[in-house]
């Protein structure tokens, strides 16, 4: 991180990393993902031949596949998000794998932004990469501010603040079918073993649980994220008139 710059491993995360323009060296085992390292060369990417045992030094993975690059941070300001409509904040989620899937997840909802506050994972970290199968580049993440800062700076951005509590107020059901989702939104979401602390739901506009229709006590992180995102995303789409997917 000295030189502001991460590790991209794997095709799909260098081949997204150089899609958005955003991958500055490449390094590649030979006679493995030929077609992607060509691509590289055609951008004027650095490209470096190295033997299977210097990749797998240089990779995170156990095995790696062939080919690995580098790319500059992406660091982005909460300022510079402009008229979010869906925004993920995760609060103190750590675990790089939970918090890639949910950046993933947001990502094909449709999401304009991910928020990961102070104590949580940093975006950058090898397996969060990994997790988010090349979704880190398609959509701006916010990565250490205090969720306090976070939350007034997206409530005066025009957006409800929405914390997701197994003891939430608010069933989210009843929040699809009163309209309230079809306001701009930023869901709140806790690590999986713990949740939100108090401190954090006292933040928020509402609380508001998952309905649980089966024996099933709760859901993961990233099943509890799809579910709320795609709930909103659904409440967005049927409330604008001008989107062009609304028949």
């Amino acid at each position: 991180m000295a030189e502001r710059r991460f590790v991209v491993e794997g095709p799909q995360a260098v081949r997204e990393a150089l899609a958005a323009g955003g991958l500055l060296e490449l390094f590649y085992e030979p006679g493995r993902q030929d077609e992607l390292v060509e691509e590289a060369r055609r951008s004027g990417t650095s490209v470096t031949e190295v033997t299977a045992a210097v990749l797998a030094a240089m990779a995170d993975t156990v095995s790696p596949q062939g080919v690995l690059g580098t790319a500059p941070l992406l660091d982005v300001d909460l300022s510079a998000l402009a008229a979010p409509r869906l925004v993920a904040v995760l609060d103190a989620v750590n675990d790089p794998g939970n918090a890639g899937t949910v950046l993933r997840t947001a990502d094909a909802a449709g999401a304009d932004a991910v928020v990961l506050t102070e104590g949580s994972v940093d975006p950058h970290n090898a397996k969060c990469v990994r997790a988010t199968a090349g979704s880190l580049w398609h959509l701006p993440v916010v990565s250490g501010p205090a969720l306090g800062d976070a939350v007034r700076r997206l409530r005066a951005s025009g957006l409800q603040i929405l914390a997701t509590a197994g003891s939430g107020h608010d069933d989210l059901d009843d929040l699809v079918d009163s309209g309230v989702l079809a306001a701009p939104t930023a869901w709140v979401f806790g690590p999986e073993a713990a949740g939100l602390s108090e401190d954090a739901l006292g933040l928020a506009d509402r609380t508001v649980r998952i309905p649980m229709r089966g024996g099933a006590e709760s859901l993961n992180l990233s099943a509890a994220a799809a579910v709320c995102l795609y709930a909103s995303a659904r409440a967005h789409r049927a409330s604008s008139p001008t989107d062009p997917l609304q028949p």
